[in-house]
C-alpha cells in the first residue's frame, strides 16, 4: 500500500513550493485547496516527477467539506506518512474594520481547519508520521492592527510545540515553522518592499523555505526559524519590554490594510 504526503493550501505560493520539493523527493502526494481548477493545473504541472498524485478540493473552514474529504480518504484506504499544514489567511487591518464573516473565516482557516485536520490525520497515519505546520514570525508577539493574524499564528506555534512533546514517543515528528516575509503574492511583495531593509533581511523565498523546513522536519526540530535575521529578531522580541514593543508595532502597522481573501 502506498503512503501519501498531504499538503493543505497546495495551490498557493508556499504550498506549491512544498509540493514541488516533495515531488522531487519522490513522495506520493495528496493535494488539497479550495479550487478544483487550480489543483488540476498543479497536478498537470508536476506529473513528470513520477509520483502518484491525488487531489481533492476542500474548504478546510467548512466541517462538511473536511468530512467529505476524509470519507474519500477512508474509502480509498489512504494512509499518510506526512502532513504539511500550509493553508492560512493573512488579512491585516484594525479589528473593528473586520466584518463578522472575515473574523470567522480567518480563525477557521488558521486555527480550526488546521488543528481539526491534524487530529483527523493522526488516526489515519502510516507506521510513522511527520507533521509540519507553517506558522509565522508574527506570532512571536501580540501585534496591534494585525491582532487576529498574530494571535492565530501564536496559537499554532504553541499548539504544535506542545504536540511535538506529546507525540515524541509515538513515532510522530512535529515541527512548526515561523518564517518572516515570503514573497508569494503581489500584495506581500509590495508589503515587504515597503518595510525597506527590515523587510529585505527577513524575507525567505518559497522554495528555500520548503527545502529547509523539510530538513528541519526530518531532524524532528521543535521549531524552525528561517534565516539569521529572523532568529535575531525573535531574540530581540523576547528581551524588549512589551509596552515598547507594542507601541513600535502599532505605529508601524496602523496605516496598513491588507485583505487578499
Amino acid at each position: 500500500m502506498k503512503n501519501f504526503t498531504l499538503i493543505t493550501g497546495a495551490t498557493g505560493g508556499i504550498g506549491k513550493a512544498f509540493t514541488i520539493e516533495c515531488a522531487k523527493k519522490g513522495y506520493n502526494l495528496f493535494l488539497t485547496g479550495r479550487s478544483e481548477e487550480k489543483l488540476v493545473a498543479l497536478k498537470e504541472e508536476i506529473k513528470n516527477y513520477g509520483v502518484e498524485i491525488q487531489i481533492f478540493a476542500c474548504d478546510i473552514t467548512n466541517e462538511n467539506s473536511r468530512k467529505s474529504m476524509l470519507e474519500y480518504i477512508d474509502k480509498n484506504s489512504i494512509k499518510f506518512e506526512r502532513l504539511i499544514n500550509v493553508a492560512g489567511v493573512d488579512t491585516q487591518m484594525g479589528f473593528t474594520q473586520y466584518s463578522q464573516e472575515k473574523v470567522l473565516f480567518q480563525i477557521r482557516v488558521n486555527v480550526e481547519g488546521t488543528i481539526s485536520l491534524t487530529h483527523a490525520i493522526l488516526s489515519r497515519k502510516a507506521e510513522n508520521l511527520e507533521i509540519l505546520t507553517i506558522s509565522s514570525m508574527s506570532g512571536a508577539s501580540p501585534m496591534p492592527y494585525f491582532a487576529l493574524y498574530s494571535a492565530s499564528k501564536c496559537m499554532l506555534t504553541n499548539f504544535f510545540t506542545a504536540l511535538h512533546y506529546e507525540l515524541k514517543k509515538q513515532s510522530v515528528k512535529v515541527t512548526v515553522v515561523t518564517p518572516g516575509g515570503v514573497p508569494t503574492r503581489e500584495d506581500i511583495i509590495k508589503d515587504i518592499e515597503g518595510q525597506g531593509l527590515w523587510g529585505k533581511l527577513s524575507v525567505v523565498q518559497p522554495r528555500k523555505l520548503a527545502r529547509k523546513s523539510l530538513k528541519a522536519l526530518a531532524k524532528n526540530k521543535v521549531k524552525y526559524i528561517p534565516g539569521f535575521f529572523n532568529k535575531l529578531l525573535n531574540l530581540i522580541i523576547k528581551i524588549t519590554p512589551k509596552c515598547i514593543r507594542l507601541r513600535f508595532i502599532a505605529n508601524r502597522w496602523k496605516k496598513i490594510k491588507k485583505d487578499a481573501f
